[in-house]
């Protein structure tokens, strides 16, 4: 049986505020992600959910929401957005980080397997 030749695909799954969930998609689907080829052609396709984030910016943290030391609890979005091939998926997560407010934005990458 002969291997099909397909491209890597991975997930790209990120947390940003609320008020920054729609600059941080743009930045993504502007790199690429998000698109799903066939027939249809769609683009600008990603899942999101929403729900509490908290953290504890450290002692030398500039955080964009809070104060360093203080625990803080923010309304946020977790966004998952698929990437086709490697190239799309560096530049979305530097696009990502161009576009994210915070020091450190928390995302995560999932490598997809074909069956």
């Amino acid at each position: 049986m002969e291997a099909k030749n397909l491209s890597k695909r991975w997930i790209l799954a990120f947390y940003t505020p609320r008020s920054s969930l729609e600059a941080c998609k743009s930045a993504v689907f502007d790199a690429g992600a998000g698109c799903y080829s066939g027939r249809g052609n769609y683009t600008e396709c990603c899942w999101a959910t929403f729900g509490i984030g908290q953290y504890r910016p450290g002692n030398a943290a500039d955080p964009h929401i809070g104060v360093a030391g203080r625990l803080e609890k923010v309304e946020e979005a977790k966004v998952e957005v698929l990437c086709i091939g490697e190239e799309v998926l560096n530049k979305a997560i530097q696009s990502l980080k161009e576009a994210h407010p915070y020091e450190e934005p928390a995302y995560y990458v999932i490598k997809l397997e074909e069956f």
